[in-house]
């Protein structure tokens, strides 16, 4: 039996009331409440379940057509049941023949939760409920189009690629028996960067017309009408064959955006290079008419270590991703790619960073595959709905359909990374980690390590000035003692509440499972088992397993949580511009560990300090119920924390353990607790009578050690060119690199042939150039002649001629 499966405790039946949840979901009454805690504090309104609604699936495409229905509810088949979707947009529901209601999902512009109302009169929208629109590569394959060959689909009518195409899709997703396969067609128009730039789906044409729904559709492509055949970028879609062309807001299943390769017209297929050479060329004047994103989007990790380590301001890109066996198809040389979560501050842009096996950058100037900024964030950014911020499509559009012009479908790739060159590193700046774990310990961002066993609730990490909260939540401990659960003099981290100045407000917390953590936002449990990534207002949420979440925000800091050995381990990573500027348990980040226990008042207390005077210092970090960013949705955590001391007084811990030579467990726990981190594991192992506790903790404390590591700054010198006529050998940048340079046959190489990237961020050496031969050997014979006429001047112009010599450039 774990801790954790020793802790329970009653929860009091609230008597039910009158008062109704109709347009009130969220709010609480004297007498019950509509608010999400309600189902557990089993106080809910009597109709809760009828008006806050619960829905199955929860999420699906921003491209809409996802076909949901209301749990926990009938309806008579005669209503007129209709949805709303951000107060706006309305879609026809219906009421199935065993009187389960449905809506359909609308198409999008954006990504996140999206509030719904639904009407049973089509005129009284009393009912709400949320839905969770997702980017759509994003979306597990069973719910979208799969093409059966995805390059052959690609590159249609380029040499050498023809014949039929094919594409499948869960027919029992669509609820007909017959369907319409469909082409739509993704366009922004209007002025950049205007009032007027809209996004458009338009529907094109209908490829395939009342067709069998049986999962399978293939067709031998045909040139559009000269109208059509001008869109290049779209997505398929089935539909009920019952409703009309083209009908919005229908129960539908749409593939991937994708270039429209094969219906292009006639033209391209008589020679696709030199039609997407012309179509690279006029993107290329459209680029450089449009505003210059470069210079505010932000510089790569110089490392892979460094990209994989931070996670509060760079995500694993899912087309290269080396988890899932690296299929980089756009990237070639590299095994993963990262991008920056945020957006650029002014335009939206967006940053890719990939590497190669040795954990290098894979830089334009030196591979195709090298990594590339995005006009469009192939994410989105908030507030989405408007060009360039439409989560995927305005990728395609500015950053991807323009890759296929100048670099798939011709060999004209100069064009496409004169706009599109990957950044370097020599601006990075890795962040600073802290971290908490085991029963529980601290390492500050200054690295002082320290014990806190008080149980309350706490602040680990203020800062006023970037308006970003986030706290913890401490329980006593429990182990086995025979038949009974005995509580251990230490307490354990049981939940983080965060935000970020007017984000939703997240909570992690250690489920009753063993080792699951739950998420909350705003107090209402978020579910992970359709989406792992989840898009909320001011943050990012990512969950790829139940012991796993990471919280992303604006400001670029990470928050990661997990849950291992009974006990869960937070990790804080602060970008440097948060330097000075935080305070809490986890210090002050300033490169001064001398300062890092400075009370909430501004006293400091020494680093040396006992171990009870570290903990009453730690005691007046205890929040106030005002400032608490918890839930408190059990009659449990209501009498233990909210109406209870915050931090409670009578709860005084074990500031040591006994290395008692009789203790049958303290040699297996000195052969398990050596090295760094060793006096945690003791501390964990003996306390909780746990071999298994201690592992856990000395494992948390050697994973903080190698995201420390990982994170370590990195100096460049910058990317380096080959000479013109020459080339180099040596493709990384980083201090201790060196690249060498050759000169084509028939040129003399000037300058350093070999050059190293020096601690000082500076490549030593000079400049190199490749200088034809007989060019400077006419060069020098000329001059020569010239001097040996005049001998009076001879001296004086052969020191010329050895000056000019030595700094001929050209």
């Amino acid at each position: 039996m774990s801790s954790r499966e020793c802790s329970c405790s009653n929860v009091s039946l609230l008597p039910f009331s009158a008062q109704s949840c109709a347009r009130s979901c969220g709010e609480k009454f004297n007498t019950c409440s509509c608010h999400a805690t309600c189902e557990s504090l089993k106080d809910c309104c009597a109709d809760y379940k009828l008006f806050c609604l619960d829905i199955e699936p929860h999420s699906g495409s921003l491209l809409g057509g996802t076909d949901f229905k209301i749990l926990n509810a009938t309806f008579e088949q005669s209503i007129n049941l209709t949805c709303r979707f951000n107060s706006e947009i309305l879609t026809e529901g219906y009421v199935d023949e065993n009187g389960v209601g449905h809506c359909i999902t609308p198409l999008l512009y954006e990504s996140g939760w999206i509030p719904f109302e639904m009407s049973t009169d089509g005129v009284n929208y009393d009912r709400s409920g949320r839905w969770l629109s997702v980017h759509h590569s994003k979306l597990s394959p069973f719910y979208k189009i799969i093409f059966a060959n995805a390059t052959q689909w690609q590159y249609y009518g380029t040499p050498n690629v023809s014949g039929d195409l094919k594409m499948i899709w869960i027919p029992s997703l669509i609820k007909a028996e017959r369907v319409n396969i469909e082409l739509w067609g993704y366009n922004e128009t209007g002025e950049a960067y205007s009032a007027n730039w809209e996004a458009e789906w338009k529907y094109l044409y209908t490829v395939g017309r009342d067709v069998p729904n049986n999962g399978v559709f293939s067709f031998t492509p045909q040139i559009a009408e000269h109208s059509y055949s001008l869109w290049d970028l779209g997505s398929m879609r089935v539909s009920p064959s019952t409703k009309p062309d083209g009908a919005r807001d229908v129960n539908a299943l749409w593939s991937g955006a994708h270039a429209i390769a094969w219906h292009l017209e006639e033209a391209f297929r008589k020679d696709s290079a030199g039609w997407a050479l012309e179509k690279c060329i006029n993107w290329d004047k459209e680029e450089k008419a449009m505003p210059n994103f470069l210079t505010e989007i932000t510089d790569c990790p110089c490392t892979l270590a460094q990209a994989r380590a931070d996670t509060g301001r760079f995500h694993t890109d899912y087309g290269c991703d080396i988890e899932a066996g690296s299929l980089c198809i756009y990237h070639p040389g590299a095994v993963h790619c990262v991008r920056a979560i945020q957006g650029s501050p002014e335009y939206g842009a967006g940053q890719q960073c990939c590497y190669d096996s040795t954990g290098a950058q894979v830089l334009t100037g030196d591979s195709i595959g090298g990594s590339t900024p995005d006009r469009g964030h192939d994410w989105g950014e908030p507030p989405y709905k408007k060009p360039p911020r439409v989560p995927g499509f305005s990728h395609w559009k500015y950053d991807v359909i323009s890759f296929y012009y100048c670099c798939l479908w011709s060999d004209n790739c100069k064009y496409y990374f004169t706009h599109r060159p990957s950044s370097d590193c020599r601006t990075y700046r890795p962040p600073r980690a802290a971290a908490v774990l085991g029963d529980p310990h601290f390492i500050t961002f200054d690295g002082v390590t320290f014990t806190f066993n008080g149980k309350g609730e706490y602040s680990l990490l203020h800062s006023s000035d970037y308006e970003l909260s986030v706290q913890g939540r401490t329980e006593p401990m429990k182990f086995e003692n025979g038949e009974f659960c005995t509580v251990a003099m230490a307490t354990r981290l049981s939940s983080v509440a965060m935000r970020e100045k007017d984000s939703d407000v997240i909570e992690v917390r250690l489920r009753d499972q063993v080792d699951e953590l739950q998420v909350l936002m705003n107090q209402q449990v978020l579910s992970f088992s359709e989406q792992k990534w989840i898009d909320l207002k001011g943050v990012f949420v990512f969950s790829p397993k139940p012991t796993d979440v990471t919280v992303m925000f604006p400001s670029g800091t990470g928050v990661e949580v997990r849950a291992g050995g009974g006990v869960m381990t937070l990790t804080i990573l602060l970008p440097h511009d948060l330097q000075n500027h935080t305070q809490g348990l986890l210090g002050t980040m300033n490169d001064e560990p001398e300062d890092d226990f400075t009370s909430s008042n501004g006293v400091i207390i020494p680093l040396n300090s006992s171990a009870q005077d570290i903990f009453t210092y730690c005691a007046g970090w205890a929040i106030r119920n005002e400032t608490s960013l918890f839930t408190y949705d059990s009659t449990h955590l209501l009498n233990e924390y909210y109406y209870a001391p915050k931090h409670d007084p009578s709860f005084i811990p074990n500031f040591s353990v006994t290395e008692d030579p009789e203790d049958p467990l303290l040699e297996p726990t000195l052969n398990l607790c050596a090295g760094e981190g060793a006096s945690f594991c003791k501390y964990d192992a003996l306390s909780m009578r746990s071999l298994e506790q201690g592992n856990a903790t000395l494992l948390a404390y050697r994973s903080h050690t190698s995201t420390k590591k990982a994170l370590e700054p990195v100096q460049s010198c910058g990317w380096l060119s080959p000479p013109n006529h020459g080339w180099k050998e040596g493709t990384l940048y980083l201090e201790g690199a060196t690249v060498t340079f050759s000169c084509n046959s028939g040129y003399r190489l000037y300058g350093s042939q070999e050059r190293t990237c020096q601690a000082g961020g500076k490549w030593s050496g000079q400049d190199t150039h490749c200088i034809f031969f007989f060019f400077f050997f006419f060069t020098f014979s000329s001059i020569f002649h010239y001097e040996w006429m005049i001998l009076k001047e001879a001296s004086y112009a052969l020191q010329g001629c050895i000056y000019l010599i030595r700094n001929i450039t050209f």
